[in-house]
This record gives structure tokens, C-alpha cells and sequence, in this order.
């Protein structure tokens, strides 16, 4: 990137910005916030802030340079790409050509003259980010999406607002200064989005400045700005697009609709005039709800979020066709391990062991199940060590199979 002397982004070590092989996990987040605490007090309840002084800590996630390239050669569009100023009206003719294709060189000019760029779904295109999302989702069972702001020095991108989704702010290179108000709708829905002519934003409750290595949690509804210091900055905000009660119930009914015609029928004729009986409609509509929440629909409507979940998001396969052509020359010597990142389900019975993930259903022989658990829950093992029933020839089959299917890699250093 090059700006005038007014607007400086810190040069970048190429090497320090090479992803690492750390695993971005829930615990690693937030540490040293551990996971119960996190949930306990936290979550959907109050902003937590982790002060780490440690600048590098997310350097593995994102840099500068990956913004530029991200910016100058991918041909991200608008509206993926935005410009956000909270002093200045700013439309996207200003940084557009031919409807929704960026002016480059436009955009970086009106970031030097104090403009944020807003990169959105920054993990369907940076592997690092894509494994954070795919990280946590199958930790959480909930969807993640990030969402990336570059802000130069002493400007403010947004205006104080609220999201309806739950989010982490982790803070890469600078610093900003946040901001903490009221929370006018607790947990909004998706289509409860934050208006400034109707929702109050309420007096300042907590103030803080983040610092690289730093990491925020702002639940849904509560409302926020933030100011860039006198350095640029750079910030993920990882938003978690959560499943709710609210969905499950919704699903629940659905389920019962299909399958019940006391659901379809008709509402009473003449129910808007005034003396219709609601006493007696009320009635009717609890009863309804009894016979909707069976445990056979409450199952089938579960099952829709446990499907959502487990393809939510593609396998991040880097390195396959590698992982392809050293598949024939394992030996029960060489070391294996789990995909990073990877979302599945395994359900056992009598005859089967049944592997849901990624969208797809795998079937193995029951024998296999023990082997295969261990194989997807641990990062790294030699494969003579696989436990359960399977014999030396079986091991290095399942293996073989589960790196074609993209859930395991060939660690060990003859690998190509």
C-alpha cells in the first residue's frame, strides 16, 4: 500500500504475516477468559474485553498485505466491498465504475482522506479466516461470518448502532477506541436492525481502547461506535449468525403443519369482527400447540438446525492433491491427523457407523467406529496406534479413506 505521509500504514514483515499453524479455537479467542466463564456471564448477557499486550496474536488470521492483495486482485465488488465514513455521506458511485465493479485507486484515495473500507465475507476468500469460521462453528454449532474494517488514523467508519448478531471484534494492527451505550431491543431478531430515529442509544456504560492482540465480545442489541487512534487500523469482526428458540419453535410448528390438517384449516369466518370470540380462539390455538410439540416434530425440526450446521460451511481442502498422491504410500509408521476445521456428526449402530459432514453421509462397518472417532478427534496419532478392532491392513484403509473424503491429512515429514 502507499499514502501520503498524512495517512502511514505500518510496513508489514511478509514472514511474521505468513499464517502460522496455530488452531483458532473458541479457548484461544478469548483467552484467558476460559469457555464457562465466557458462557456463565457473557454471552448474550454483557460486553467482555480480553487485554492480551501481545501484537502478534492475531497476525496469523490477517495483515495488511492480505488486504491489499484481497483489494487489488480479486475482484471483490460492491457491495462486498463498502465504504463507511460516520462525518460524510459516501455512496458507492463514489468508488464504482459500471455499477458494482471498484475504482481501486479511488477507494484508497478516499480511505487517505478518512474513509473506512468495509471488506465483507472476508472468510470465502481467505483460507486463514475461512478456518476460523469452520473452527467454530464446529465448536459452537452455529454459523460465523467475518467481516473486516481498515480505518485510517482519528476517523469513525460507522455511527453508533447495534447488530442483530452477536459479535468478536479482534483487533490485527492499531488501535481503536470503543464506545459502550444501552441496549434499546435485547437479542434482536434478524429483522430488528438498529434505527436511529426510534431506538435510544442511552448513556455511555463502558469505554475501552483496543489494542493489537486484543479482543472484544458485543452481544446482539447493544449499541457501539468506535473511534480509530492516531495509527491505522485493522479489525476482524467475527459475527456469530446464530440459531434461536425463536427458529426452533417457527420449525417446530412447520413440522406439525405438514403432518397435521388441524394446522391448515381455516381460521373461524368473521374473526375481525368485534364479536368474535378470541376466549374460545385462544383455546384452540394452545391446543394446537400441544399437538405441535410432539417429541417426533421437536426431533425433525432439531434435525433441520443438526443438518444447517454440519454443511453450513465447505471443507477448507488445501493441500489435497497432495494428500491424494501420498495416500498409496502410507505405511502403518507414518503420522496422521484430523483436517483442521472440520464439522461432522458420527452415529453408530449394530451394522453401521454413519458420518454426516460437509453435507455428506459416509457409511462405515460398525467395527471401524472406535478407529474413526479417535481419527476425527485428535490432530495427531501414527496410525499403527489407531485403537478398536480394526487389524493393520484396516487401519491404513480407513485412513486412506478418510484423507479422500478430506477429514484427515498425512502428517508425517515423507509426505509430498
Amino acid at each position: 500500500m502507499s499514502f501520503s505521509s498524512s495517512t502511514t500504514v505500518p510496513q508489514v514483515d511478509e514472514e511474521q504475516a505468513t499464517p502460522s499453524s496455530v488452531t483458532p479455537t473458541l479457548p484461544w479467542l478469548i483467552d484467558p477468559c476460559s469457555p464457562r466463564e465466557f458462557f456463565e456471564n457473557y454471552w448474550e448477557k454483557q460486553t467482555r474485553v480480553v487485554k492480551r499486550n501481545q501484537p502478534d496474536y492475531f497476525r496469523s488470521l490477517l495483515s495488511l498485505g492480505e488486504v491489499d492483495r484481497v483489494l487489488t486482485t480479486l475482484d471483490r465488488r460492491y457491495p462486498d466491498i463498502t465504504l463507511k465514513n460516520a462525518s460524510r455521506e459516501i455512496t458507492a458511485s463514489d468508488y464504482t465504475v459500471h455499477g458494482d465493479s471498484l475504482d481501486v485507486a479511488r477507494v484508497y484515495q478516499l480511505f487517505e482522506e478518512g474513509t473506512t473500507i468495509a471488506l465483507s465475507f472476508l472468510d470465502t476468500v481467505v483460507p486463514a479466516l475461512k478456518l476460523f469460521c469452520r473452527t467454530l462453528e464446529s465448536e459452537l454449532s452455529h454459523p460465523f461470518q467475518t467481516n473486516v474494517y481498515l480505518t485510517p488514523p482519528r476517523a469513525q467508519g460507522a455511527k453508533p448502532h447495534y447488530d442483530t448478531h452477536d459479535v468478536f471484534v479482534l483487533q490485527v494492527t492499531g488501535s481503536k477506541h470503543w464506545t459502550i451505550y444501552g441496549t434499546p431491543v435485547e437479542l434482536p431478531l434478524s429483522g430488528q436492525e438498529f434505527d436511529a430515529s426510534v431506538h435510544e442509544l442511552g448513556a455511555p456504560s463502558l469505554e475501552f481502547v483496543l489494542e493489537a492482540g486484543d479482543v472484544a465480545y458485543i452481544p446482539r442489541g447493544v449499541v457501539h461506535d468506535a473511534h480509530c487512534t492516531d495509527v491505522v487500523s485493522l479489525h476482524i469482526t467475527a459475527g456469530v449468525l446464530r440459531y434461536t428458540w425463536a427458529d426452533l419453535l417457527v420449525e417446530t410448528v412447520a413440522y406439525a403443519s405438514l403432518h397435521d390438517p388441524a394446522f391448515r384449516k381455516a381460521l373461524p369466518m368473521g374473526f375481525a369482527h368485534s364479536e368474535f370470540d378470541r376466549v374460545q380462539a385462544l383455546e384452540t390455538l394452545r391446543n394446537l400447540l400441544e399437538r405441535a410439540f410432539t417429541k417426533p416434530n421437536f426431533e425433525a425440526a432439531l434435525e433441520s438446525f443438526v443438518d444447517k450446521s454440519l454443511s453450513s460451511g465447505p471443507p477448507l481442502l488445501m493441500g489435497q492433491m497432495a494428500q491424494l498422491a501420498a495416500i498409496e504410500s502410507l505405511t502403518f509408521d507414518d503420522v496422521a491427523g484430523a483436517r483442521p476445521g472440520i464439522n461432522y456428526r458420527l452415529q453408530t449402530d449394530k451394522t453401521s457407523a454413519l458420518l454426516d459432514c460437509f453435507g455428506r453421509k459416509i457409511t462405515f462397518p460398525c467395527h471401524a467406529a472406535e478407529a474413526l472417532r479417535f481419527a476425527l478427534n485428535h490432530g495427531s496419532f501414527m496410525i499403527r496406534d489407531l485403537p478398536g478392532d480394526l487389524d493393520d491392513a484396516g487401519k491404513l484403509t480407513l485412513v486412506r479413506r478418510l484423507i479422500q473424503e478430506g477429514l484427515v491429512v498425512a502428517l508425517s515429514p515423507s509426505t509430498p
